[in-house]
């Protein structure tokens, strides 16, 4: 008999497991758990048979039922559901198949397979977009639960996730999580006996990541974190451009030196192009990871390594796992535009105003020569955005009763990816406030002159709309539903009222809505589901809040980039909202949407394609 059979011991039935020692075996009961485990002596249950037959383990013996033995339908569905109660702590090779509400694809078995030869679990899920890393790590929580290896597990995750991640676990994997953040932890507080913390009364967290970074709530958390940690947009809890991003890794580093607990890290893009930051996420599995060569590493270390990380494109997927087209073939393409007379103007003044902000800042401290070059970058990225936010950031504006602080002006974020206290689709006005300031009178006589220039550019000389007009009615006509993505709230709101004007003209049922992080979480998301539910053709005009988070497959099945992001990952999880699985256009359209004669989206598109480059090459 080997590992894995059923066998009769002492009246019962066990799943033989393997051993260390050759004379004796582990038992487990059918119907039990670890915890139930037993080992026998196999001579002495031989020899002790001879005179006590339920002491000799044997194969057991399942009969086939009897032809003869008809009953009826009410029967036949209470014998199916007995054995399916018995069976699924049995012998399976996973005791949770038996209480999830989901189909798990095989690809999506490879992850909890690897966890569970790992003690403890250390695993980067890093699959594309759309393929379903949710329901992997739902997979390995509730597999580990159902051994009793843990009782307690945590997921923390940006704010905006924290709801879907409690609606998945329930919904699919029947675990009845609470959301823990601020809005949530006064009631948790009253709900629970006094001498325990939230962290240790639930069972099943959800934790906004934003909430429990901070110093504040960070200790708490800490002394009880559960033995469990599931990590959603790892690739933001790494050391990067911004205070906030600092205090996520410090949270997940702290968690990670705890080397007994469980942590899982999931995120579609792992690497940004940054190699330090990818080496710093390698780390939280095992340190001696972020001090290796990725680019020269043998064949041990790979081997080591591939044990703690998996990756599969949706290529990888159909073709070694699926054998058949499971994912929409993404077919992108290149628009270009050329900028109008009056917008290049706009365009070489501001460009020269940037230069000599920058240059006449060559004496000032280190802090405040990086202030400029951020308030320089953010001012062409608005002017290049659009009209009425070249128009938001360069108008006269009240003095704020409190400027930014050293700290708070030095912060790329402004420019590059969101932090806590700006909305990543706000104009960033509190730095360029502070540039403003710093400025005498000509400097701020010029920000008038540039001000009215964008003012007085007219919707017939923005080319960047017009084409994009021309190139929405093409998708709608070929039978797509596009999002539009802009960077602004300004630029999204001005363009979904120029379309609504624009497609009313020959494309009258075509309804355009417009999602910006002006609205609150819950309220974007009631408008998307509804808006996918409407029948005819639809247009969502959206900044990055929707970037992240809800899922767009089932109404819309195009892209367009209005404004292009400057980061690699970012153009990813655009487009992976609508190209994901599930998605019933077997055609899914990209649009790289940028100036030919634009300097600053030419430069883009090169960083971007070199970073796509170098990304690939490094995984």
């Amino acid at each position: 008999m080997k590992p894995g059979a059923i066998v009769r011991f002492r009246n019962r039935d066990w799943v033989l497991l393997a051993g260390d020692h050759e004379d004796v075996v582990l038992l487990r009961p059918l119907t039990g758990t670890s915890d139930d485990i037993v080992a026998a002596h196999r001579q002495l249950a031989d020899l002790l048979g001879y005179e006590l037959l339920t002491e000799r383990i044997s194969q057991s013996q399942f009969p086939p039922p009897s032809p003869d033995a008809v009953a009826d339908a009410q029967s036949l569905h209470l014998l199916w559901q007995a054995a399916r109660l018995l069976l699924r702590e049995g012998a399976a090779p996973f005791r949770s198949l038996g209480r999830i509400s989901i189909r798990p694809r095989t690809y999506q078995l490879v992850p909890i397979m690897m966890a569970l030869r790992l003690d403890p679990v250390r695993l980067l899920i890093a699959d594309d977009v759309g393929v379903g890393k949710t329901i992997e790590a739902g997979l390995i929580v509730r597999e580990l639960w159902e051994r009793g290896e843990v009782r307690r597990f945590a997921v923390l995750c940006p704010p905006y996730l924290c709801d879907q991640w409690q609606k998945e676990l329930t919904e699919k994997f029947h675990l009845e999580a609470v959301v823990i953040n601020s809005a949530t932890i006064g009631q948790l507080e009253r709900c629970k006996p006094s001498d325990r913390t939230v962290y240790q009364h639930y069972p099943a967290q959800v934790i906004s990541i934003d909430f429990v970074k901070y110093p504040r709530n960070k200790p708490a958390f800490l002394l009880h974190a559960p033995e469990l940690i599931i990590v959603d947009e790892a690739h933001s809890a790494t050391p990067g451009r911004g205070a906030e991003r600092h205090l996520r890794y410090e949270l997940v580093h702290e968690l990670a030196q705890d080397r007994h607990r469980h942590l899982i890290l999931l995120t579609a893009t792992p690497h940004s192009g940054i190699v330090e930051a990818f080496q710093k996420l390698l780390g939280l599995l095992d340190p001696e990871f972020e001090q290796w060569d990725l680019a020269r590493l043998g064949e041990p270390e790979r081997a080591r390594l591939a044990r703690h990380f998996v990756q599969r494109t949706r290529r990888d997927i159909e073709k070694q796992w699926e054998g058949v087209p499971c994912f929409p073939t993404r077919e992108t393409v290149d628009a270009t535009y050329a900028l109008s007379l009056a917008y290049r103007r706009l365009f070489d003044a501001v460009y020269d105003f940037c230069m000599e902000i920058v240059e006449s800042g060559q004496a000032l401290a280190e802090h405040q020569r990086r202030m400029r070059w951020w308030s320089a970058l953010a001012l062409l990225r608005c002017v290049m955005s659009s009209p009425r936010a070249a128009k938001v950031a360069l108008e006269r504006r009240r003095r704020r009763e409190g400027m930014l602080t050293d700290e708070e002006a030095d912060d790329p974020s402004y420019v590059y990816e969101p932090n806590d206290r700006l909305p990543s689709d706000e104009v960033p006005t509190p730095l360029l406030d502070q540039v403003e300031a710093d400025l005498a009178d000509p400097g701020k006589r010029r920000l008038r002159e540039l001000e009215r220039m964008a003012e007085a550019i007219s919707e017939a000389e923005d080319n960047k709309l017009t084409e994009c007009a021309r190139i929405v009615r093409k998708l709608l006509q070929d039978g797509f539903n596009p999002v539009i993505w802009c960077y602004y709230v300004e630029t999204a709101e001005y363009v979904a009222e120029k379309l609504r004007e624009l497609l009313a003209v020959q494309t009258s049922e075509a309804r355009v809505l417009c999602i910006t992080g002006r609205m609150g979480e819950e309220e974007r998301r009631l408008q998307v589901e509804a808006f996918m539910k409407e029948p005819g053709r639809r247009v969502l005009v959206a900044t990055d809040c929707l970037s992240e988070g809800i899922n767009l497959q089932h109404g819309f099945s195009a892209v367009l980039h209005y404004d292009l992001p400057w980061n690699p990952n970012r153009l990813e999880q655009r487009e992976g909202r609508v190209d994901r699985y599930e998605q019933p256009s077997p055609v899914v359209r990209a649009v790289r949407y940028y100036g030919r004669d634009n300097p600053v989206d030419g430069a883009v598109i090169r960083v971007l394609l070199d970073k796509a480059r170098e990304i690939r090459q490094m995984l």
